[in-house]
């Protein structure tokens, strides 16, 4: 429990520094608060609070400074991905991120804020090439999020506005998977209803996950 909220808080206080950073064109756009964490994993009596669905003009725009003052330093951008490391409380937290490349909502044109795909490592937690997504609104509890790519399907565990894959035993194999490229979808459902898919280009992330793993040892 205590490492899922953990590393739910230390992305939330990175992402929004880099993407403001020298990133993936697809990452230089305004942030919400940002998942990772272990699995299975209990839900927590008392969640971080969700981002609800938000009207187009209520986007916020992105801070110069990460929150928390934690700024990540870039480490390359590569297709649509940008690698970043930053160390929070001292502990050394290494990530691949990328916005979606289409995202859709049923029915449509519901508006939300924005969503991260991460793949991170967090060597203080023995954490490597941990999978993870921000979706951009609050799930609806008790469902789980799919994610699927090259035929292949993988169920996600919902916490707040964030996922990860609820099979810990999968997520090398995913991980090799999404280092081979093509496109990576991911399907959820909002509190209100609001069914969501996004797409991601897994374009840039080998590349991305070599300088990851060079950072991150």
């Amino acid at each position: 429990m205590k490492s899922v909220l953990r590393s739910t808080l230390v992305l939330s206080l990175l992402v929004a520094g880099a993407v403001v950073l020298a990133g993936p064109a697809s990452a230089q756009q305004a942030a919400p608060a940002s998942p990772a964490g272990p699995k299975p994993k209990p839900r927590p009596a008392k969640p971080k609070p969700a981002p609800a669905e938000a009207p187009a003009a209520a986007e916020t725009p992105a801070a110069p400074v990460a929150a928390g003052g934690v700024q990540p330093t870039v480490l390359g951008t590569f297709g649509e991905w940008g690698a970043y490391t930053a160390a929070p409380d001292g502990k050394k937290v290494c990530f691949a991120l990328a916005k979606p490349a289409k995202s859709e909502t049923v029915p449509a044109n519901r508006h939300r804020d924005a969503a991260y795909l991460f793949v991170s490592s967090r060597p203080a937690e023995k954490v490597k090439d941990e999978v993870s997504i921000i979706i951009g609104y609050g799930f609806k509890q008790n469902t789980d999020a799919t994610l699927e790519l090259a035929g292949a399907s993988y169920a996600m565990y919902t916490l707040a506005d964030g996922a990860w894959i609820k099979n810990a035993a999968e997520e090398g194999k995913l991980v090799e998977a999404m280092r081979k490229g093509g496109d990576l979808t991911v399907k959820g459902t909002s509190a209100r209803g609001t069914g969501t898919i996004d797409v991601f280009s897994l374009k840039g992330l080998a590349q991305a996950l070599d300088k990851v793993g060079e950072e991150c040892r």
